[in-house]
């Protein structure tokens, strides 16, 4: 009977790694792979998604919400669905104890454990939020899911290989450094916001437990894959419609007297916190600003906050993270943002 479970296990943990690798190599790592040697040549991986090749956001309208959700899930619906495959795939797929054994503990290892693995996802922090609502569903610890969620776009090689090509390496090797201390110090730290809350089976779906030993496996994977489209696709399209619509006010027009101003990297430190983008998003936003006046310290506050999190991603991983635990992380990701200003005022 238990050799029989174990082989039940051993394959059903082949079909979710057979759906990781064949999607991200789809989605992802071949795109990524063309993409980088555009960036080598080009110096530029296109335009601005946030003001095209100008300094300015349309006025606030229908026609920039439509202008800019056609762009952005243009950008991210492959991932989006992929995102969905694997959040719901490994409520199902992964043995429970296995989660609780990698990355189901409060200490620095789980933490480190799924940092790295959310480097092959590289996936901006919208389409990793799916995963990580199903790693918690699955009993993966706060410090590790938020490693996950903010490894993810914040340490994505690709990204930091187009920025290296189209920015300079000193922003990339920037990126990376403050990057770990990013992702690191905020998930070692919510753990502090999430004590004494049962968290794990706060966010349970109901009879989860019961059903991954006696439920059809197809039945649960459709009930897991439909909980989350619920939760995430209705809020994505409304908030990233509001966001397309406002981004002129959220990101007013460059000049050159922002420069290095000490109001530019608070406000773009926040505005980046709030706002969001596909992946890489951030380079040809940063790279386009830049060209019209913004100094290397704003320029550094975008770089760290723009691709971190968003309030969309935030409200996508609620069900996930404590009010608390979430309130945190924006707030910090925000200061980190204007402390990364002001060193890269000094550094790049």
């Amino acid at each position: 009977m238990e050799t029989k479970k174990q082989n039940y296990n051993t394959v059903l943990i082949l079909i979710f790694a057979i759906v990781t690798i064949v999607g991200l190599f789809y989605v992802k790592w071949s795109p990524y792979y063309s993409k980088a040697f555009v960036a080598a040549s080009k110096h530029s991986i296109g335009a601005s998604i946030l003001t095209g090749k100008s300094n300015a956001s349309p006025a606030p309208s229908l026609a920039a919400s439509l202008g800019y959700m056609s762009a952005y899930f243009k950008a991210v619906w492959k991932a989006v669905i992929l995102g969905l495959l694997l959040g719901s795939l490994v409520q199902v797929a992964i043995p429970r104890n296995w989660i609780r054994k990698f990355i189901g503990s409060n200490s620095l290892k789980s933490t480190v454990a799924a940092g790295t693995t959310a480097l092959p996802g590289m996936m901006c922090t919208c389409c990793a939020a799916p995963v990580t609502v199903g790693l918690r569903k699955s009993s993966a610890s706060v410090n590790a899911a938020l490693a996950f969620f903010l490894g993810n776009p914040t340490l994505n090689p690709a990204t930091i290989i187009f920025m290296g090509f189209v920015l300079g390496w000193n922003f990339a090797i920037f990126r990376i450094v403050i990057g770990l201390i990013l992702v690191l110090g905020i998930s070692s730290l919510a753990v502090k916001f999430s004590k004494n809350e049962n968290t794990n089976n706060d966010i349970e779906l109901p009879g989860l437990q019961e059903e991954k030993e006696d439920g059809n496996l197809f039945n649960r994977w459709l009930k897991a894959l439909f909980q989350l489209t619920i939760d995430t696709i209705p809020a994505y399209l409304i908030v990233v419609a509001i966001l397309g619509a406002v981004r002129a006010w959220i990101f007013p027009a460059v000049t050159p007297a922002w420069g290095n101003s000490i109001i530019a990297i608070i406000g773009l430190a926040i505005a980046g916190t709030l706002f969001v983008i596909p992946t890489a998003g951030e380079v040809p936003i940063i790279q386009t600003l830049m060209a019209f006046g913004l100094g290397t310290g704003p320029a550094a506050a975008l770089l760290i906050t723009l691709p971190s999190v968003s309030i969309v991603s935030l409200l996508l991983v609620k069900r996930a993270f404590s009010t608390r635990v979430l309130v945190f992380v924006g707030c910090s990701v925000a200061v980190i943002g204007i402390i990364s200003g002001f060193i890269g005022m000094a550094v790049l």
